[in-house]
């Protein structure tokens, strides 16, 4: 996308300005069906005024049914829907002043694509020379205007969802919705279009909320991710801060591609040093490891969930400063070279927990299975089927109460 365009079209058009801006204010947002089914409950999320929220989770958890009923176009059933200052509970969608991108696209196949972007314009009676005006600068800011003429049946999939995008932009609304724009893209467009799509929502400076299963996604999007199970808001911040210190066990699975790994402890702290036993492992807990996690000291003797990310494993051939009470020896099963990192795939003798993802691929149980991966240094020579001694980063481990399944 020609970015050089952005500002001159957020000026021209007036999006950037302080009208047509506004907050979305969910607040005790449910959703029940006839049937009694209960796909949101007691929601409550604000996505500020000019904000890029993104909204994550698996495959029916909510997500899509939360932004529709934010759009109008599923009723709610109980709480409170602010656009601005103004519930809209009961307000029309077309009275909602938002745009929606949707996952489909939606274009209508015998428009041009000048029609299709302008169609809303012309239902509404906006004169012919703001029409092609508008649509001629949503064309630029999306280099679309050497397809204008063409109707969708002869696009890419990347060049409708740009019509799409350009549908919603020349509206100027006071809030996007979008519900998994990217999903029907090959992964090569999805990159490209996710840092389209966010560079081009920082230049509008639009209220955005953004719906996908993607946690990559949602990473590398949002100024803020909140994640959604089973209709159950579970986590609401900035995507650093999610990666970093989950709540529970299901975001510190969720979030992070591989996942986390997931084993059943045991905290040994009245050692010198204190440990953590995973299985056949004992495993030595840094200094830095007890001052990080105090709440730790009260689960002395008793068992935890612990969660280890893949960059906190590493060849320990690479890092002779790790000590050998903060090593495993363990199998390699699958070895994925990527150039600038290699993933490891192993087993550990401990068991591991499941993180509540339905979406997740689970492990085959066997006794070569792998259990756990690595995001190792490239210059690491390890090779398939090695009994392979790996050194474990204690400082950055995360604990879980195995009861409530809640950060310590």
């Amino acid at each position: 996308m020609g970015r050089r365009y952005l500002p001159v079209f957020a000026i021209a058009t007036g999006i950037g300005d302080d009208a047509g801006m506004a907050q979305i204010e969910i607040e005790g947002f449910t959703k029940i069906y006839d049937n009694g089914f209960e796909a949101i409950h007691n929601l409550n999320l604000n996505v500020a005024d000019e904000e890029f929220l993104v909204l994550v989770g698996p495959s029916g958890c909510g997500k899509s049914t939360a932004l529709r009923m934010i759009a109008g176009l599923e009723s709610i059933t109980g709480g409170t829907l602010r656009i601005g200052d103004r519930v809209m509970n009961d307000v029309e969608p077309k009275d909602r002043d938002i745009a929606m991108v949707f996952q489909n696209y939606a274009l209508y196949p015998h428009m041009t694509v000048y029609d299709n972007i302008g169609f809303a314009l012309k239902l509404a009676k906006v004169p012919k020379k703001e029409i092609e005006s508008r649509v001629r600068k949503a064309a630029a800011t999306l280099e679309l205007e050497d397809l204008l003429d063409r109707k969708p049946g002869r696009l890419s999939g990347g060049q409708r969802q740009r019509v799409a995008m350009g549908r919603a932009i020349v509206r100027q609304p006071a809030a996007f919705l979008m519900d998994e724009p990217l999903s029907n893209l090959d992964a090569k467009l999805r990159v490209q279009m996710r840092a389209e799509i966010a560079a081009l929502q920082r230049e509008l400076a639009v209220t955005t909320l953004y719906v996908t299963h993607d946690q990559v996604e949602a990473m590398t999007m949002g100024d803020r991710v909140a994640v959604l199970k089973d209709g159950h808001l579970q986590q609401v911040d900035a995507p650093q801060n999610l990666y970093d210190h989950p709540a529970n066990v299901f975001v510190g699975a969720f979030i992070g591609s591989p996942s986390m790994t997931l084993f059943e402890g045991t905290l040994n702290l009245a050692r010198d040093p204190s440990t953590v036993t995973l299985g056949s492992h004992e495993i030595a807990l840094s200094p830095k490891c007890l001052a990080k996690y105090p709440a730790l000291r009260d689960y002395d003797g008793r068992s935890v969930i612990v969660g280890i990310r893949p960059e906190d494993y590493e060849d320990a051939a690479l890092t002779p400063e790790v000590p050998d009470n903060q090593r495993i020896i363990a199998k390699v099963t699958v070895i994925e070279a990527l150039g600038s990192e290699i993933m490891v795939h192993f087993r550990i003798e401990a068991p591991t927990v499941d993180s509540g993802d339905p979406d997740a691929v689970e492990e085959k149980v066997g006794l070569d299975a792998a259990n756990a991966v690595a995001r190792f240094d490239p210059r690491s020579t390890v090779k398939l089927g090695d009994s392979l001694q790996i050194a474990i980063s204690t400082a950055n481990m995360h604990f879980f109460d195995p009861g409530s399944r809640l950060a310590i």
